[in-house]
């Protein structure tokens, strides 16, 4: 019998498959990506680099990076 959480769950996986496919970046980039994300945040605030998430997500016909970045404290300029 066919599950349709389980069902839910394949086809969302599915779903991350191809947008990680469909952006073709390499993990070498989301690195560099992420470096350089950071390193302009921190003149700004204390981020926690360890917890930082970049991923992609599906919107309609187009794929965004959504990034994910604990902050610890405000930097006072």
């Amino acid at each position: 019998m066919f599950d349709k959480k389980s069902g839910t769950l394949a086809k969302e996986r599915l779903q991350v498959v191809l947008i990680h496919d469909r952006i073709i970046v390499s993990t070498e980039l989301m690195e560099k990506i992420k470096g350089e994300i950071t390193d302009a945040l921190s003149k700004y605030v204390d981020v926690n680099r360890d917890e930082m998430e970049i991923t992609p997500e599906n919107d309609s016909d187009s794929v965004a990076l959504v990034v994910n970045i604990p902050v610890n404290s405000v930097r006072h300029c």
